[in-house]
């Protein structure tokens, strides 16, 4: 509760929190808006190989061109913030905390890597990178006493703040969640046809500013498997094998629909994760629905309580029994700086990887045959499928993360789990993603 104060301090002292960021795209542009605006905070540098896209970014935020420069060392010296074209410079015990935001899971982890050799501490906003190795960056973070975090303002870590609600209220925690838009045909969705899925005008999606791949992941299921695996391996819950439900429903409905099948929900198991569509199977908008929110469902402990959720509008089940905690919004890159500030000030993470419970596998869109190349996330060829860690290492399943650029060795039905026995990997091609993500399946199952 007493942020705002420290970050106060420290711009009193002449010591602000010294932040790097690393992509200047939609989310780093919001977080830039604001940072000039909060004080203990000073943007030393921003990396972006499209150096024309950093300057518009600053020059859409109203940054005073006097204070943008080209060479990092007179940034630090100066309060002022150094346009950089390559990231390296940044990893220096000059910033304190590198935000990865450029969206490429295997350059997010070099970086969130380096970025921790370097002794920073790492905001992940490329969730990519968290859901196929966040465990591994988690657990190497702690050992170097440094925080790998979540970004506040994206959904996951908003979800893993209800959850810590749920828990310190003595709550235990049956689904944690959010809300999309989802149609079961989604999942056949490519970039040639997406536009045909969203509500923008014509001229915008003509107008080259919205990027088509992005989109298709936001909508066939994919991003918000990622989203989700994120939260459950953060806050040890398991999903179902059978993947998310996409279960339409409204604000009052939370309880009811992400409640255990026995008692006449969707979830398989209580501890589980979803998201409900905010709109009913024949594409019909439903009236106050969780498009764009947050909730967690937790469980009565005993006759006292379940009066208490009958007593406050806690949108409860009908057996009173279960009942919903939800934010309605969430302002993405605008609510970083509780991130920045929590890791640097008090040394927590706004939600980070505990052990791997949740993995992300790439799913045929379409039949594929032997020698067709996989695009990966937003493509023409694969979704990403939640399931959990369990038997996605049983199953050998590939992650989403890393069906980018790769080939099939043999034919894959549509609707069938990619494997790692059917495709030919150039393991030099990721790097140190592969050693990682070793790694993290070796957490399988620890808290």
């Amino acid at each position: 509760m007493n942020l705002h104060d420290l970050l106060q301090a420290r711009e009193r002292d002449g010591d602000p929190i010294r932040v790097g960021l690393i992509g200047a795209g939609r989310f780093g542009t919001m977080f830039l808006a604001q940072a000039r605006n909060t004080p203990g905070i000073h943007v030393a540098a921003i990396a972006d190989i499209n150096l024309d896209r950093a300057h518009q970014a600053l020059k859409l935020v109203d940054w005073p061109q006097d204070a943008v420069i080209d060479d990092l060392g007179s940034a630090l010296a100066g309060g002022t913030t150094a346009v950089l074209p390559d990231a390296a410079p940044l990893f220096t015990d000059a910033i304190d905390v590198v935000v990865e935001a450029t969206g490429n899971p295997i350059i997010g982890t070099s970086h969130a890597l380096t970025a921790l050799d370097a002794g920073q501490h790492v905001i992940m906003v490329t969730v990519e990178a968290d859901a196929v190795v966040g465990p591994a960056l988690a657990r190497r973070a702690a050992e170097r006493g440094l925080v790998y975090s979540m970004a506040y303002g994206d959904q996951p870590a908003l979800i893993m703040e209800l959850v810590d609600w749920a828990r310190t209220s003595g709550f235990d925690v049956v689904c944690a969640g959010k809300g999309a838009k989802y149609l079961e045909h989604y999942h056949e969705m490519n970039p040639d046809n997406v536009w045909e899925h969203w509500e923008f005008s014509k001229e915008l999606t003509d107008s080259g500013q919205l990027n088509p791949r992005m989109h298709t992941a936001f909508r066939d299921g994919t991003k918000a498997a990622i989203e989700m695996a994120a939260v459950a391996n953060a806050a040890c819950l398991v999903p179902s094998d059978e993947g998310l439900t996409f279960t339409p429903g409204d604000v009052e409905q939370i309880a009811t629909v992400c409640r255990p099948r026995e008692v006449g929900g969707v979830l398989a198991h209580e501890g589980s994760v979803d998201v409900m569509s905010s709109v009913t199977r024949d594409g019909d908008w439903i009236p106050h629905n969780t498009q764009e929110g947050v909730f967690v469902v937790v469980k009565a402990t005993n006759s006292y309580v379940s009066g208490c959720f009958a007593e406050y509008p806690w949108h409860p089940d009908p057996t009173k029994q279960y009942a919903a905690l939800y934010r309605p919004y969430h302002y993405v890159g605008l609510e970083l700086g509780m991130s920045i500030a929590n890791a640097v000030l008090r040394g927590i993470p706004t939600g980070a990887p505990k052990g791997f419970s949740a993995d992300v596998v790439a799913t045929a869109k379409k039949d594929l045959a032997a020698g067709d190349v996989l695009d990966g996330e937003g493509g023409y060829t694969v979704w990403g499928k939640l399931i959990s860690a369990r038997a996605s290492v049983e199953r050998g399943a590939l992650p989403i993360a890393l069906a980018h650029h790769v080939e099939l060795k043999r034919d894959v039905q549509k609707g069938a789990i990619v494997t790692w026995d059917d495709v030919e990997l150039d393991e030099a091609a990721f790097g140190q993603v592969l050693e990682l993500r070793r790694e993290t399946e070796r957490l399988l199952g620890t808290p």
